[in-house]
């Protein structure tokens, strides 16, 4: 056996033949076997064949990816002494820290006699054989106007800031300076997101000229801490993102829904939010303890005026003790300014529950004189605007926000949308009260 054939009967080995295989080799041959990334690389971690012009791999977080593309570029490096390599990643400090200096970079998956050499200043990779990278910014779309190219790699272009088009003209700029060479090629990682730059490229796959590569977390089990996949699963096994970020599923937007996927990455807090100038929860309390969950979310107002989801407080199935007390922790961990309670199940019961729990809580409760849809309609529109961020990913919350759709109906998880009811509160509180409407005062 030669080549490939040789990759495949190794990878085809249990754990227990591996070892007593390489056991028997001599340092030299274990050095050998250690850096050749062939025989350990999953088949869905290795290029595929074919004429491809772009290699997708969309995948599942903890797959592999990084290691992937790491790889590919020193082979690239290595086979290729002309070889003039792009490496663009969200911001020149992830390239760095990710593809170059992270655990699964360039530089820490190179065997040490044929490490390149890094200079930060010149934001430059060269090999000894005359092979060089560079590093880019996919903030920065302009930067790539004009160098050329024979290789390149882009890492979780999933997360490239799409604000004012830059995702879109920073590749777009990339495969018009990709001509170096008689096979110029781009691979790009990420994890699966409904954003214009993926769904372009999926259709690519249809038409000839992107070959995509798919996979879950779940694949790349053996290297993963067991304690890892278990909170994973336990924070969101069953619902739509984590078939997203775990499973590397690409999820469709439903016709009809108020929000997004799409919509919803757009407004995804990309940093540490700032010093807010109010804080609101709200809360959807429960018809019963044996009911629905009770909706708790915490949301800011920032200091240029747009709001941010900060945190999903929510509690499934709870009894009136429970959520209450949820909802009093929440407050002080939060400094809430103010709980905004629906009290149209319960009625002054549950500003009753509430203080139960903490008598000093700063409570408004309201009556939904609109059904949860109507409600929501506003809200939506805000984040249509760009009015809205959130903090970060918040899985079931995010599921039931796409399911509310413009008709009247709920299509989401559970019988009732009570976590995004919630937000609905909080938002309308801090974005749609009368304090934040501009009014003409005139003197009669």
């Amino acid at each position: 056996m030669e080549g490939d054939g040789i990759a495949d009967w190794f990878r085809d080995l249990n754990d227990s033949a591996r070892q007593t295989l390489v056991a028997r080799l001599s340092e030299e041959e274990r050095q050998d076997f250690r850096w050749n990334w062939n025989l350990w690389a999953r088949q869905e971690q290795l290029p595929p064949s074919g004429d491809w012009h772009i290699w997708l791999i969309c995948a599942g977080r903890g797959f592999g990816k990084t290691r992937a593309g790491a790889e590919w570029v020193r082979s690239v490096a290595w086979q290729n002494s002309g070889a003039r390599i792009a490496l663009i990643g969200a911001s020149l400090a992830e390239v760095r820290a990710v593809m170059v200096e992270g655990e699964s970079g360039i530089l820490a998956i190179s065997p040490p006699h044929r490490r390149p050499q890094f200079e930060p200043s010149l934001r430059q990779l060269r090999w000894e054989n005359g092979a060089r990278a560079t590093l880019y910014s996919a903030a920065d779309p302009e930067s790539l106007r004009g160098p050329q190219h024979s290789h390149a790699w882009c890492d979780e272009i999933g997360k490239w800031d799409n604000a004012s088009d830059r995702a879109i003209r920073t590749w777009d700029n990339l495969l018009m300076g990709l001509r170096l060479g008689e096979r110029p090629r781009a691979l790009a990682t990420t994890t699966p997101r409904a954003v214009p730059l993926i769904q372009r490229l999926m259709r690519g796959e249809t038409q000839g000229h992107v070959a995509v590569s798919r996979g879950s977390m779940f694949q790349n089990g053996s290297h993963l801490p067991p304690q890892f996949i278990i909170e994973m699963n336990r924070q969101f096994g069953g619902t739509a993102l984590g078939r997203q970020e775990l499973n590397g599923e690409l999820l469709t937007e439903v016709d009809g829904a108020l929000w997004t996927r799409s919509l919803i990455e757009t407004c995804r807090e990309t940093g540490v939010p700032g010093a807010m100038t109010r804080i609101v929860i709200g809360v959807d309390p429960p018809a019963s303890a044996h009911g629905d969950a009770c909706g708790i979310v915490v949301a800011g107002l920032a200091e240029a005026g747009h709001g941010v989801v900060l945190a999903d407080c929510s509690v499934e199935k709870p009894s009136p003790e429970k959520w209450a007390r949820a909802v009093a922790n929440a407050a002080e961990i939060w400094s809430a300014d103010r709980v905004v309670a629906e009290a149209n199940q319960g009625g002054a019961m549950v500003g009753s529950v509430l203080r139960a729990a903490n008598i000093a809580l700063p409570i408004k409760l309201v009556h939904a004189s609109k059904g949860k849809i109507a409600r929501a309609e506003p809200v939506a529109a805000l984040y249509e605007t760009s009015r809205v961020r959130h903090a970060e990913a918040f899985a079931k919350l995010e599921d039931e926000m796409c399911g509310l759709m413009a008709g009247g109906t709920y299509e989401g998880p559970g019988r009732s949308p009570d976590r995004a009811d919630a937000l609905v509160w909080a938002l309308s509180e801090l974005m749609l009260g009368r304090r934040n409407i501009p009014r003409v005062h005139t003197d009669l």
